[in-house]
């Protein structure tokens, strides 16, 4: 992968962001510095996660500062994977394509996401917190919410995410082991395997409407499917508890917080029929799924055992949900807690 050429393209595709003046973006960054801070005090009181730890301060930056982040990110968390051999001039050829399409995949989100935690970002990769300012501006001004309330809303769920890899001592190398287990496995008859799903390939994509992720799914081998279970189920899990968490807090830390969830879920489903092609395309319609799954699942589990029953999941790799257990909550809280 040709790293620099994915930054670079990025910022080249990259849309400007949303008029604001410069003391309401001076305003906005103090604003979303703050509520990082103030967030993460309600995210750790919520889950119980994350005591005696230090309170980070979180970065605010631009679309192209995000870009330039996603892509280091992206870089380090597939450094270890072992790719096969291939020759100078082919990888010097995939290198540049794999480069421009990431940087193309990374300028269309770098306009949407709002915030983000990268576990293996900062200085020394020991993981930074991201908030978009403009993204969150223009969210917020579409949405027709309080600025007030939207900015902690946002810092909530990223927070969550912070406290997650950062509490749970194992959860970063796991997940970064697990990627890079994924991204090595291969097969000698992978173009065997591709013809002999076609048929079912075809099928998935007029049933699923373009379902990346179920295209995805359909042409791994047993142990690469077995993999990717894991991968998404461990992603699942942690979208929708952030989601949970950031609804948890209730109309007492974001009065708004109903009128925001509401809008913002219409949001998540896309508008015209370019961006939903895209983002069928790009899996962002399987990643809202995770968001839905994972809360359904934080919030059942909640419920009948409350957050230190749940906060179980973060005991160790077999203490996480599987995939299955995520859609039957009733079988992970069976198999944890008898």
């Amino acid at each position: 992968m040709d790293w620099e050429l994915a930054r670079r393209t990025a910022t080249r595709l990259m849309q400007p962001g949303p008029d604001a003046t410069p003391q309401e973006a001076r305003e906005l960054v103090t604003r979303l510095r703050s509520d990082a801070a103030v967030a993460e005090g309600h995210v750790r009181e919520i889950t119980g996660l994350g005591k005696g730890l230090p309170l980070l301060p979180a970065d605010v930056v631009d679309r192209p500062a995000w870009a330039a982040a996603a892509v280091h990110g992206m870089s380090a968390l597939t450094a270890d994977a072992q790719l096969p051999a291939v020759s100078r001039a082919a990888r010097a050829l995939t290198a540049r394509t794999a480069g421009l399409q990431v940087g193309g995949v990374v300028a269309y989100l770098g306009g949407r996401v709002l915030g983000q935690y990268d576990p293996f970002g900062g200085p020394g990769g020991d993981g930074r917190l991201l908030l978009v300012a403009p993204n969150v501006h223009a969210a917020q001004r579409a949405l027709d919410v309080p600025a007030t309330d939207f900015g902690l809303w946002v810092c909530l769920h990223e927070a969550t995410h912070r406290l997650q890899f950062t509490a749970v001592p194992w959860l970063r190398s796991y997940f970064a082991a697990e990627v890079a287990r994924f991204l090595t496995i291969t097969q000698s008859n992978d173009r065997i395997v591709l013809l002999d799903r076609l048929p079912e390939v075809l099928r998935a994509v007029r049933s699923t409407g373009g379902d990346s992720l179920a295209i995805v799914e359909l042409l791994q081998g047993p142990e690469q499917r077995a993999v990717l279970d894991r991968l998404l189920a461990l992603t699942t899990l942690l979208e929708g508890h952030a989601d949970h968490v950031m609804d948890a807090a209730g109309p007492g830390v974001v009065p708004s917080v109903a009128t925001i969830r509401s809008r913002f879920t219409t949001r998540r489903r896309g508008t015209g029929i370019v961006d939903r092609v895209l983002r069928a395309v790009l899996g962002v319609e399987a990643k809202v799924r995770q968001y839905a799954v994972g809360s359904a699942f934080t919030r059942h589990v909640v419920l009948a055992a409350g957050m230190d029953g749940f906060n179980r999941v973060w005991e160790s790799p077999e203490t996480l949900p599987t995939r299955a257990e995520l859609a039957d909550p009733g079988a992970w809280l069976r198999r944890i807690h008898g």
